[in-house]
This record gives structure tokens, sequence and C-alpha cells, in this order.
């Protein structure tokens, strides 16, 4: 059983607190207020806008050494909603790995929607889909042992270097969402 720590209480952390729970594995929620609070998780999800990211890294550094942080941000230009804020070659995932070296670090979750977190599927018939990138294998093999273990699908999308394109599917999925093209409810299921 795996104790899964999440940085966030939000729309985003409540459901992955859920599908953590679902799977039953253990979860604390930690928000603003909980500053003072160690993370005491083998997992860790940063479940803050991208651009809080920088702070929490800078207050809990030290209780992220050794531990599998999981980065759900879209790093996206929330004043516009027409670009990613991160190099073209690079990810917002990548920025933590580089400010993170002791931890390992995967991207997920950010091409869902709470919503399909919550209700476990796409369309009322798809199993959610998360897809998981990142290089440690042992790491995305656990993270995507507890997507599973609450009945959603976990993808390996391959290494870190993924993440662009991750964050790049989750900007697409979130400008149809704001331009009422699809519902916050919607999005992307794949089928075997």
């Amino acid at each position: 059983m795996a104790h899964v720590s999440i940085i966030g209480t939000g729309n985003m952390g409540q459901a992955v607190a859920g599908v953590v729970s679902r799977s039953g594995n253990s979860v604390e929620l930690l928000g603003r207020s909980d500053a003072h609070r160690a993370v005491t998780g083998d997992v860790v999800v940063l479940a803050v806008p991208y651009g809080a990211v920088a702070e929490v890294i800078d207050q809990r550094r030290d209780q992220l050494t050794g531990k599998v942080v999981v980065d759900i941000t879209n790093p996206v230009d929330f004043e516009t909603f027409d670009s990613l804020v991160v190099p073209a070659d690079g990810s917002a995932a990548a920025e933590i790995a580089a400010a993170l070296p002791q931890s390992r670090v995967l991207k997920a979750f950010n091409t869902t929607f709470a919503a399909t977190l919550a209700s476990g599927t796409v369309g009322g018939e798809q199993p959610t889909t998360v897809l998981i990138a990142g290089d440690d294998a042992d790491a995305k093999s656990l993270l995507a042992g507890i997507v599973s273990g609450a009945g959603l699908r976990a993808i390996d999308a391959g290494s870190l270097r993924r993440a662009r394109e991750l964050e790049a599917l989750g900007f697409h999925q979130i400008t149809l969402a704001a331009g009422e093209k699809i519902a916050w409810t919607a999005g992307f299921a794949l089928v075997a």
C-alpha cells in the first residue's frame, strides 16, 4: 500500500485523493494552511496551479527528496488561453525535475478533468485514461498501480520528455472547455 500526499485541496487535489482512496491507498491532503505540516507520503502530487509550483518547491524541497513527485499542472497562459508559458522544447515537468534532482518526477493527471477522475469514466462509458510520463520505471509502475487500482486506465506515455506533449494535450482540452466546445465533464479516453 502506498501513502500519497497531495499538495493542493482544490478540485483536482480532491479528485486525485478520491482515486488514491478508491485504490485502497492512504492519502493526505495539504492546503495552504498546512505549510507547517511535513509531507509524509512516498508519492507527492503537486495539485497546485503552475504558478504556485516554485513556491511549493522552495518551501518543501528537503521533504521532496527521494520521493515520487507527480506534476499535474498545465502551464497555460490563463490570461489569453492562447499558449503554454514554458519554452517550446520544455515542460513544467522538466522544470520541476531540474529543481528536484533527488526526486523521481512524473507527469500525470493533467490530461483529465476533475470530474472524469471522480466518476472514473469519460462519456459515461470508457474508463478515464491517465497518461503517465517519466524516466523512472519503478515510479511509473507505482503510480500506474494506484490509478488502475481505482478502476481507471493507466498508460505509460514514455519518458519525461513526453510531458511537453501531455501539456499540449491538456492545454487543448482546457481551451475546448473554456470555449464551450466540450463540457468540463468531458475528456479523452484511449480505447485499446
